[in-house]
Formats: C-alpha cells, structure tokens, sequence
C-alpha cells in the first residue's frame, strides 16, 4: 500500500457548536464523523471523559492515537504535554440499536457532555466524512510518506487465476475496503473474521486495485491475499 489520499476530500458539510452534537442532529443515519476541539493540558496525565459514545471513536491529539472510545468505555487516560493541543475523535455509528433500555434512543455519534480532567470541552467542529458514498477511483493520491493519520491507502495485487480470494486484514485497525473501484466490506481488529472477502467477479486476471479507509491508523501497510477466510 504505497499511496494514501487525505481525508479531506471527503468532507462534508462543516458545522460548529458549543456541545457535541449526534450524528441525527447532523443529518447522518451511518457512516463517520469527525469531532475537532481545541484543548488545554495542565499536567502531563489526562483523562479524557465522553457522556455518550453510539458506537466507537478513535482518539487523536495532535494527529497521534491514544486511545478509543466505546459505549461500553466512555473514558480513557493519555498522557501529553502542558499547553494548547488539538483533540480529534473519529466516531463510527456501527448499527442501531434494537434491543435493551436505550432502544428508543437511536441517536449515534458522540453527544452529551465531553470533559478533560473533568473540564467541559466546548466549541466543538464537526465533519461529516461522506466515505462509502465516495468514488475511490476519483480521489487523489500520493506517495505515502506517513502512515499515523486516518486516510485513504492504495495498491496492487497480482490475481494470476480467476476465483475467489480473502483479504488478510488482521493488521489492520479498522475500515473499509475496495477492490478494483467495487465496495468489498468492511473490517475491525476486534471482530472475529479478520479477512474480507472479495469475488471472483470483482477481480481481473492480472494486476488488480485494492484501496483501504483506515481509521485507527496503526502503521501498516500490508495485506496479504489468502484462500480461505481467516479468523481470530
């Protein structure tokens, strides 16, 4: 995967608010949202706490993981600094709700009260990423010189016979995937498959495209191509 694409061209229409709005409020049903504030470190040990978490954020500061947000993990403790830094969570509305007390709230994305040392985080920016209604064929791309953000990663495999493959993903954090310009699925380090599935007739004898969304940025670059499906 030798090329990556900014996100930025995917955005959506920006809005900015005091609080932390939901996906619904944005107009979204899925998909993904970016949530930008600013933020001021006072000691070195932090700890970061969000109200409402529909379904998972990956944590940035100052275009670094440090941690992940989930409905079951609301908070989580990261170290940085003294002084000014930029806070980025990119959420993921992963499925509705269909069962349990919060089944008649179906709102999604971050929303509720966001603090920092117990803090409230105010005057927030949100970004719609517009992922899967994108054309990964028009996007830009360039010689990937950094891997520590989300983005947009292309290369090539070779496909010698017709038939069925599975992308080894297990490396990876989470996303989606597309091969030859067709939407193939998505992943995530913590399900049990680890493998995407792509079909024959998605492929070309020869070489083909494959093109990655990755959200928690881990650092790889490669994927490895396998007969059958892989699991944990």
């Amino acid at each position: 995967m030798s090329e990556k694409a900014s996100l930025k061209q995917i955005y959506g229409e920006v809005q900015e608010a005091e609080e932390l709005m939901s996906m619904n409020e944005l107009g979204m049903d899925f998909g993904y949202v970016l949530y930008e504030a600013a933020i001021s470190a006072d000691v070195e040990e932090n700890k970061l706490e969000l109200e409402n978490v529909r379904d998972f954020a990956a944590v940035y500061v100052d275009d670094r993981l440090v941690g992940k947000l989930t409905d079951e993990n609301k908070s989580i403790s990261f170290k940085t600094t003294l002084g000014e830094h930029r806070l980025k969570l990119y959420a993921e509305n992963i499925g509705r709700i269909t069962y349990g007390p919060e089944i008649l709230d179906n709102s999604k994305g971050l929303f509720g009260k966001a603090l920092l040392n117990g803090t409230v985080i105010d005057n927030w920016k949100m970004t719609p990423l517009e992922v899967r209604d994108c054309q990964v064929d028009e996007l830009q791309f360039s010689a990937c010189e950094e891997t520590a953000t989300p983005g947009f990663y292309r290369g090539t495999f070779q496909q010698e016979a017709p038939g069925e493959v599975h992308l080894d993903i297990s490396a990876w954090g989470m996303g989606e995937v597309w091969v030859n310009g067709q939407y193939a699925g998505s992943y995530w380090s913590e399900s049990t498959q680890q493998s995407v599935p792509v079909s024959a007739s998605a492929l070309r004898e020869g070489k083909n495209q494959i093109v990655i969304f990755e959200l928690k940025s881990i650092g790889t670059q490669v994927v490895r191509l396998s007969d059958t499906p892989i699991f944990k």
